[in-house]
């Protein structure tokens, strides 16, 4: 989903219109991460699918947020594109609108807070959401991921979706701008981890 980045509630909103669109042959795409032979056999479950995808993504995705040069926050490639930091901050959003179709709290139109001032902030907030939404899938039943939340579809257009759906909406969408953010920390001269193989950093052989 090449979408830049919102940088205000406006621009999120309209995301989340964009977002929405996709068709619902995603809610199978739980990630494009490898299982093990004997996790495929043994058929999980979709929610136990996006949970394991979400931890392996989740710790990915912070060890790039830890790696990034906080004094390069407000770094862009061009003058259009989002911060560094503001990319960190919608990981952290994404996983609060996941947070809150969870525990049924979805509202639309979302009400979102302020972007913090401080990178490792961001990152906190970051961290600390995965922490939240990893507990409410593991103690969520199967059958309730098939439940209903609301969400843009439209302009002031909303529709209930599954939770399914959105969560595999929002980790998607997390993988894709994890993608950006490692091209700015290479731009800012850090060294990039190695994501799903090895980098120029990080070889394996």
């Amino acid at each position: 989903m090449g979408l830049e980045v919102p940088s205000s509630t406006a621009a999120i909103e309209r995301r989340m219109v964009e977002l929405s669109l996709v068709t619902e042959d995603a809610i199978m795409a739980i990630s494009t991460t490898p299982m093990s032979g004997a996790a495929v056999h043994a058929g999980p479950s979709a929610r136990q699918a996006l949970l394991d995808s979400y931890q392996r993504e989740s710790a990915t995705t912070l060890k790039i947020l830890r790696a990034f040069p906080s004094g390069h926050a407000d770094l862009r490639p061009h003058a259009t594109s989002n911060s560094a930091q503001q990319l960190a901050w919608t990981f952290a959003i994404e996983n609060a609108l996941m947070e809150a179709a969870l525990r049924n709290e979805l509202r639309m139109p979302p009400a979102f807070p302020a972007m913090p001032e401080a990178w490792d902030e961001c990152v906190i907030a970051y961290d600390q959401g995965v922490q939240r939404v990893v507990a409410l899938l593991q103690s969520t039943r199967d059958e309730e991921m098939s439940e209903l939340v609301p969400f843009m579809t439209g302009p002031r257009e909303f529709r209930d979706v599954p939770k399914l759906f959105l969560c595999t909406l929002m980790l998607n969408d997390s993988i894709h701008h994890r993608g950006q953010l490692s091209v700015y920390l290479r731009m800012s001269g850090a060294k990039v981890p190695s994501i799903y193989g090895p980098s120029r950093d990080e070889p394996w052989m």
